[in-house]
């Protein structure tokens, strides 16, 4: 009877160990060395592993092998993934009020400050989170791109050389941008853009500079990039299912939340440095690299002035959303708040930026109630 009791005990405790070591899946549409990949997955992957000695292990799928793009919400709500980098633009109807701020900052100038901003919105605003929550989703932290310029086979040097060019664009603003220089907006998943640069259904893309060189490579197949600053995208790097945050312990969500921050400040310097060495790398191949002309230049401005006034409106309209004249306003306000808390801090360090954000943002979460209402 003792030995019976041992084994058992033995099986318990065996059991016990291979439940607390389950391998979570993490799914990302973005190619292997992309930096939302390698620098907010495949790091924090193996550094939360670490941090909780095994407990909370995530298998990392990248290049949509889980699921694609456009279906990671609704895998994160089912459970196929507990966690994902979400896209608003690609899921519009059911992510309304993430898609007006993504709108809103197509007048942006500090990608780093609306990375910040848009996190600590995600994360506190009521009606922000309650539609991540509608969405079987938990938005723990997000990303924005460096400002967008025109990557080009046929080059955009001034305003009406825009006029029939198929240009690819991420949606919102960016489309209505599009239409207002003669351009034909097209909405591609970014992992097919290289292709149609390359076989002609593309002629430009809306991108951010680190994409010439970073994962998907438009440099060989691109001939020049206009340097007109046309905002940034926001992205959530971190949308958690909610059963499996419920799950967790105190410690393990608050290791959890940790390592996020550092992931997304790791994130947002790889792309803070990448954009110089990808142009440079650029001229080097051969690629011009275009000054606007002022005509186009001037367009952008008063496209951009008419459309911060026109956006609650119009997102009243078009997206069926309650007047979200209070996010735009909040977004404004808390863009500008960490503007001010970044000034003077070095934005190659990610240890740097990584403070900061925690300090002001991730140490105020509560893990113990963070996400489980």
């Amino acid at each position: 009877m003792k030995k019976l009791m041992v084994l058992a005990a033995l099986a318990a405790g065996l059991a016990a160990s291979t439940a607390s070591a389950e391998t979570y899946q993490a799914t990302n549409w973005m190619t292997p060395v992309h930096i939302l990949n390698e620098e907010t997955y495949q790091k924090f992957a193996k550094e939360l592993a670490e941090d909780t000695g095994g407990d909370v292990t995530f298998e990392v799928y990248s290049g949509g092998s889980l699921v694609p793009a456009k279906s990671t919400m609704q895998a994160i709500r089912d459970g196929v993934a507990q966690l994902g980098i979400v896209y608003p633009g690609y899921t519009p109807s059911e992510l309304p009020l993430n898609n007006v701020l993504n709108d809103l900052v197509f007048v942006s100038d500090d990608d780093i400050a609306s990375a910040f901003a848009y996190t600590e919105m995600g994360m506190t605003n009521a009606r922000l989170k309650a539609e991540w929550k509608e969405n079987g989703g938990i938005f723990a932290g997000g990303y924005s791109t460096p400002v967008y310029n025109f990557v080009c086979v046929k080059p955009i040097r001034a305003l009406t050389d825009a006029s029939g060019l198929k240009i690819r664009t991420a949606g919102g603003a960016q489309t209505a941008w599009v239409e207002a220089i003669g351009g034909v907006p097209v909405s591609v998943p970014i992992g097919d853009v290289y292709s149609g640069l390359a076989r002609g259904s593309l002629d430009c893309t809306m991108s951010d500079p680190t994409n010439l060189d970073k994962g998907n490579k438009f440099w060989e197949v691109a001939k020049s990039v206009t340097r007109l600053p046309m905002g940034v995208v926001m992205g959530a790097n971190y949308v958690i299912n909610r059963d499996f945050w419920a799950g967790l312990s105190p410690e393990q969500r608050r290791t959890m939340l940790d390592n996020i921050a550092k992931g997304e400040a790791r994130a947002q310097v790889s792309y803070h440095v990448g954009v110089n060495a990808a142009l440079e790398g650029s001229r080097e191949r051969g690629l011009e690299i275009i000054e606007p002309s002022q005509d186009l230049t001037d367009k952008l401005s008063s496209f951009q002035t008419g459309f911060v006034e026109s956006l609650p409106q119009k997102s009243v309209e078009s997206r069926g959303v309650d007047d979200p004249s209070d996010l735009v306003a909040e977004f404004q306000d808390l863009q500008a708040k960490w503007k001010g808390l970044l000034e003077g801090v070095d934005r190659t360090d990610a240890d740097a930026l990584a403070k900061v954000l925690n300090e002001n943002l991730y140490a105020k979460i509560d893990e113990n109630t963070f996400g489980l209402d």
